[in-house]
């Protein structure tokens, strides 16, 4: 059978079924998410829009938006296997399906009432009780299997059912879920039982009587008057005592048939049908009144962890401004004779995720360029100062990040680079070309008095450009 993708419309809730598997998955490792990040922060504007786009991407990529498409078209077929077991089997049960003539009314009623009542009772019960108490309702059977057939025991469909779960319990909606599935289930199987005992019972000559080695024929009275209370509000006839008494395997027949087939009928729909209907309907009510609430934990580490990341990846300002402060002077180099002929590169405060040396640069060790990396603490740049000043390098090539915020940290080491060589160049290193981050750190320069460094997006412009001649100290 061709499975059919429906239509890939974003809702809250589906965004946290995302999120919610994404982090499962993670749990095991993180996903390589550079290009997912990316997208997502060019598209959205808020960072649970953000990261639900990043799910929704790394989801696609691993199989999760095909399985979860493949079990949304399974899953009415699941259910309506399901429906067809309970009734096959609240039939057989019965005796209505296998070709007996005769049928006890209360072996009858008890199969096709016996299980229902118990497993609503537990229901009614678990309301109270924590999740686990409704993995083996009809709903958690619809779940699984729903699960089993969508995408095998090994595939992306266990982490969906686990993340759906997990949604629903924090939500505690998990018991009006599976309680909206089974209810419904249970409706279409009475359902389908009350067409096909109505059925027989018309166009088949049947025998219903009671019988009973140990019980006396009171009891049978008094139960079937009050079983038959409620049905005789909605005008299903009850068998009097004498028809009760009179349908014994020894006698009984006539219209008496027919009063206790509308009363099996009637107990059917009156103590089945009507409350596994209002049942239904009351969940799905739930469902609808409180599905707002199914979103995504934002108090997990996890999710704090990707808002900050998202929050770094912003445009950002120039920070740790000092308005106040003097006018200062041009840095000054080493003369042409006080420098050697080594030449350095720095990757000053780049992104983590980012490769350094980068792929456009992977040959400058071998040319002989000393490739150096800092993150900005202050050892570190006394390291790279301290081996500045032992080089005392023509040119000092200083690798920064366009989107970043440059501060008076930034300005102090630019300003001790270029103490100590020749010259100090600045590559502002863009992943899609930040024209204004470019631009701001040129006016940074010039407000901070560093506009005779040279600066530029284009490696080969700040890389291949001659060095700038100076006068002997």
């Amino acid at each position: 059978m061709k499975i059919v993708p429906r239509e890939n419309r974003e809702t809250p809730a589906g965004d946290a079924l995302f999120i919610e598997a994404i982090a499962l998955v993670e749990q095991a490792g993180p996903l390589e998410d550079a290009q997912a990040m990316r997208t997502a922060a060019a598209a959205r504007n808020d960072s649970e829009s953000r990261i639900a786009a990043r799910a929704r991407a790394l989801g696609a990529r691993i199989g999760l938006q095909e399985t979860l498409d493949r079990a949304r078209s399974l899953a009415p077929w699941v259910a309506l296997g399901l429906v067809a077991l309970v009734a096959l089997a609240g039939l057989t049960l019965a005796g209505t399906v296998v070709g007996e003539r005769r049928i006890n009314v209360m072996v009858a009623l008890a199969s096709l009432l016996g299980v229902h009542i118990v497993t609503l009772f537990l229901w009614l019960v678990g309301l109270a009780l924590p999740a686990t108490a409704f993995q083996f309702s009809f709903g958690g059977l619809w779940l699984f299997l729903t699960a089993r057939v969508a995408g095998g025991r090994t595939g992306q469909a266990p982490v969906l059912v686990r993340a759906a779960s997990r949604l629903l319990a924090r939500a505690r909606l998990l018991p009006w879920a599976l309680g909206f599935v089974s209810h419904a289930i249970w409706t279409l199987s009475f359902t389908v039982v009350m067409a096909s005992v109505l059925f027989a019972l018309a166009f088949r000559n049947y025998t219903l009587t009671w019988e009973s080695t140990i019980l006396e024929p009171a009891f049978f009275v008094r139960w079937v008057q009050m079983l038959g209370a409620l049905p005789g509000l909605l005008g299903f006839p009850v068998p009097d005592a004498a028809t009760v008494l009179g349908s014994t395997p020894a006698g009984g027949a006539g219209a008496a048939q027919r009063t206790w087939a509308l009363w099996l009928a009637g107990c059917i729909v009156c103590y089945g049908l009507l409350p596994r209907a209002l049942l239904t309907l009351g969940c799905g009510m739930v469902l609808r009144a409180r599905k707002s609430s199914i979103r995504a934990d934002t108090a997990t580490p996890a999710y704090r962890k990707l808002v900050a990341r998202f929050d770094a990846m912003a445009p950002s300002h120039v920070v740790d401004a000092d308005p106040g402060a003097p006018a200062v002077t041009a840095p000054h180099g080493l003369a042409a004779g006080q420098t050697t002929n080594a030449r350095l590169v720095i990757g000053f405060e780049l992104p983590a995720d980012w490769p350094w040396p980068p792929e456009s640069m992977a040959a400058l060790e071998t040319a002989g360029f000393v490739v150096l990396r800092i993150d900005g603490s202050a050892i570190q740049r006394q390291r790279v100062l301290d081996q500045l000043a032992q080089a005392r390098p023509r040119v000092v090539l200083v690798a920064c990040h366009a989107s970043a915020s440059p501060d008076r940290g930034t300005a102090r080491f630019l300003r001790d680079a270029a103490a100590l060589a020749g010259e100090c160049r600045i590559w502002l290193a863009t992943r899609d070309g930040d024209a204004d981050g470019v631009q701001r750190w040129r006016t940074w320069l010039a407000d901070t008095g560093l506009a005779t460094l040279q600066a530029s997006d284009d490696l080969a412009t700040v890389m291949l450009a001659e060095p700038q001649g100076r006068a002997a100290a």
